[in-house]
């Protein structure tokens, strides 16, 4: 039987969403090349941006290869290719699913197959409807919560409170991948869905390949490559995952506490 997350049909529905997507960016190049020759701008100019712009985008592609790779074992290539086409982060995807499924009595979050096709239908308009909200709510919203920020920030009289208040809603948003690696629970007959040495191991790696990366950046000036230092850390994380579960002891590496 065909596994329906596979299916042609659902390829079709990413390939022309890639079409799409591909066929506005074209269509916004030729119009900004046109615009430029106009207003006078030279070829070489012209050809400079198009190339920095094809570059900086190497970095971001990488992060989502390495979502819709974290969400195919859960959902399948093509939905998470469709979503990341379009909007998406790994950090909103991972948690929308994982939130879904959870609710939905699915054990192993985003490490188990979704096989039951309501559930899938369920978790993919869980997925969309939360990611449409912003997109709703902040050109009403935005610049009444701009001004109440500011005021706090101008009445605090110290504007390092605007950047705060964003990283600290960031730093919420990692904890909760943090206590799962941690805490997380899973399944007793299932190994390797729950918190345990392989979970932990891997969280660890993440975060000392970020912050050896990190230390990289600034120390030799290499602002190039700060846009890499995420998704690098997210693959070295995956490859740790492997490597450690393939030279470990069976029972060492599965060793499960929340499992």
């Amino acid at each position: 039987m065909q596994d329906f997350r596979q299916s042609p049909f659902v390829f079709a529905l990413g390939g022309a969403a890639v079409a799409f997507v591909v066929g506005q960016s074209l269509f916004f190049l030729v119009k900004a090349w046109k615009r430029g020759r106009t207003l006078g701008m030279p070829v070489s100019t012209l050809r400079d941006t198009v190339t920095s712009s094809a570059l900086f985008t190497i970095a971001p592609s990488i992060a989502i290869a390495t979502t819709v790779l974290a969400l195919s074992n859960a959902l399948g290539l093509a939905l998470p290719w469709i979503r990341m086409n379009f909007i998406g982060s790994f950090t909103y995807e991972t948690t929308a699913v994982t939130a879904a499924a959870d609710g939905l009595g699915i054990p192993g979050g985003i490490g188990a197959p979704i096989t039951d096709p309501t559930s899938f239908s369920t978790i993919a308009w869980v997925m969309t409807i939360g990611s449409i909200f912003p997109l709703v709510l902040l050109p009403i919203f935005l610049k009444k919560i701009q001004s109440k920020i500011s005021k706090a920030v101008e009445k605090k009289g110290n504007a390092a409170w605007t950047d705060l208040i964003s990283v600290a809603a960031f730093i919420g948003l990692i904890a909760a991948f943090v206590a799962r690696a941690i805490a997380g629970a899973g399944e007793a007959d299932r190994a390797g869905d729950g918190a345990g040495v392989l979970s932990v191991l891997t969280l660890v790696t993440a975060i000392a390949a970020m912050l050896l990366l990190e230390l990289l950046v600034r120390r030799k000036g290499w602002k190039w490559a700060e846009p890499f230092t995420m998704p690098v850390s997210m693959f070295a994380a995956m490859g740790a995952a492997v490597l450690f579960a393939q030279i470990l002891p069976e029972q060492i590496a599965f060793l499960e506490w929340r499992g």
